[in-house]
C-alpha cells in the first residue's frame, strides 16, 4: 500500500473520532471537570476529569499501523472524557518523533500514548513528558527506564511467551532439530529480543539459528524483507523454519524459495489475511510450508490507551501493563483455528484484530 493512500485513511479515521468526540464535549479540550472516579455510563477506565490525548507513533506507514492506530482512536472514543485527540506519525524518523512528544508536551496535551519504535533513544523525550506532568504511556517496543521514574508505565506485549509457543511447535514439528532463520524489524527492538529468548528457553543446541545475532532486521518493511530473505536463501541451502513477528511482510519474498527450486519452508508468525491466503494458494506446491501464527497484536494499543486514560481522568486503572496475544493459526494442528483466509477482504487486515474484517476493510479504500 502507498503511504499517501495510508495518510489519507488514517486522516479520514482520525476525523471521524474527533467529530465523535467533540458530540462528547462542548467545552472542547480543557482540563476541568470532577477529578474522581469513573465517569456513568462509560468503560470504568474512564475518570470523570476532561482530558486532551496525543497518540504517536514511531512509523505510520503500513496497513497495520493504520488498523492499530484506529483501534487506538476507536479506545479513545469510549471516553467522553477525552475531549480532544491527536495523532502524529514519526515517518521512521527518530528526531521527528522526539520533535513530536515535544511538541505535544508544549501543546498543553494531559496524556500521550507512544510507539516508541527507535527503542531507548526515545527515553530522554518520554523522560521529559513525564517530569512535565503529562501522563505518558509508551507500548509495544520498550524504550528502557522505569515505571514511575521515566513514565507512567510502559504497555508491553508478552513477546517472550509469543518465543516460547513458536518454539513448541517448532519442537512438536521437528523433533529432531533444524535450522532456524529469524527476522524481525529494526536492529535490537525489544520485540525481537524478547521473542528469541523464549524460544531458546525450548529449543536446544539441535535448533540451529542462522543468518544474524540476535535475528536479521527487516524494519518489518516488505521490500527490506525481500532482500534479506534472498540473501539468506543463497546463503543457507538449508533453512527448515522461519520465524518473523510480522508474518504479512514475507508474502512477497517467500517465492524465492521456489525461484531456486526449493520448497517454502515451514513458517511460524503473526496473522494477516494476506499470509493465509497466500498460504492456501501455495500449500499444495510446496510440501514443506506448514504455518503457525500468533495473534499480530494490533489491540495491544487498546490497552495503553485504558491505562493513559484512567491515570489522567481519575478512572480504574487497568490491573495488568502487559498485552496477551494467543496463538491464533496452525495448519497442522487446526487448534486453536485452521489457517483463515477472507478473499472477499483486502489482504493487508487482521483477522486476530478486536475491530471487525469489515471496518478494516474500510479504513483501507
Amino acid at each position: 500500500m502507498k503511504n499517501r493512500k495510508i495518510g489519507a485513511a488514517l486522516a479520514l479515521s482520525v476525523s471521524v473520532v474527533m467529530l465523535a468526540l467533540a458530540g462528547c464535549s462542548s467545552t472542547g479540550g480543557g482540563t476541568g471537570g470532577d477529578e474522581g472516579g469513573p465517569l456513568a455510563g462509560a468503560p470504568d477506565w474512564c475518570g470523570s476529569k476532561e482530558i486532551s490525548l496525543g497518540l504517536l507513533d514511531g512509523f505510520g506507514g503500513n496497513s497495520w499501523r493504520l488498523i492499530t492506530t484506529a483501534a487506538g482512536a476507536d479506545e479513545v472514543a469510549k471516553c467522553p472524557s477525552v475531549t480532544n485527540y491527536e495523532y502524529a506519525d514519526g515517518q521512521g524518523d527518530t528526531q521527528k518523533s522526539i520533535s513530536d512528544i515535544q511538541g505535544m508536551v508544549a501543546k498543553g496535551v494531559d496524556a500521550l500514548v507512544v510507539f516508541p519504535d527507535a527503542g531507548q533513544a526515545m527515553l530522554p523525550a518520554l523522560r521529559s513528558a513525564y517530569e512535565a506532568g503529562v501522563v505518558t504511556v509508551p507500548y509495544r517496543v520498550n524504550p528502557g527506564g522505569k515505571d514511575g521514574v521515566d513514565y507512567n508505565a510502559w504497555v508491553g506485549a508478552d513477546f517472550t511467551t509469543d518465543g516460547v509457543n513458536w518454539g513448541n511447535w517448532i519442537k512438536s514439528n521437528f523433533p529432531d532439530g533444524g535450522n532456524i532463520l529469524f527476522l524481525s524489524g529494526p536492529k535490537g527492538n525489544s520485540q525481537g529480543v524478547d521473542e528469541l529468548a523464549g524460544m531458546k528457553t525450548v529449543l536446544d543446541d539441535s535448533y540451529v539459528f542462522v543468518g544474524e545475532t540476535p535475528f536479521d532486521p527487516t524494519n518489518w518493511d516488505p521490500a527490506l524483507t525481500q532482500q534479506v530473505l534472498t540473501a539468506a536463501i543463497a546463503k543457507n541451502p538449508k533453512i527448515d523454519v522461519i520465524v518473523s513477528d510480522f508474518g504479512p511482510s514475507l508474502v512477497g519474498a517467500l517465492p524465492e524459495f521456489q525461484k531456486s527450486g526449493r520448497s517454502i519452508p515451514a513458517l511460524v508468525t503473526s496473522d494477516g489475511n494476506v499470509l493465509g491466503c497466500f498460504w492456501e494458494d501455495n500449500k499444495d506446491a510446496n510440501p514443506d510450508f506448514k504455518l503457525m501464527t500468533v495473534a499480530t497484536g494490533n489491540d495491544n494499543v487498546r490497552l495503553a490507551v485504558q491505562y493513559a486514560v484512567a491515570v489522567a481522568t481519575g478512572g480504574v486503572v487497568p490491573s495488568s501493563t502487559t498485552f496477551d496475544a494467543p496463538a491464533f493459526e496452525d495448519s497442522v494442528s487446526g487448534t486453536p483455528s485452521p489457517v483463515e483466509c477472507e478473499r472477499d477482504l483486502p489482504g493487508d487486515i487482521f483477522l486476530s484484530a478486536e475491530m471487525s474484517p469489515a471496518d478494516q476493510a474500510a479504513l483501507l479504500k
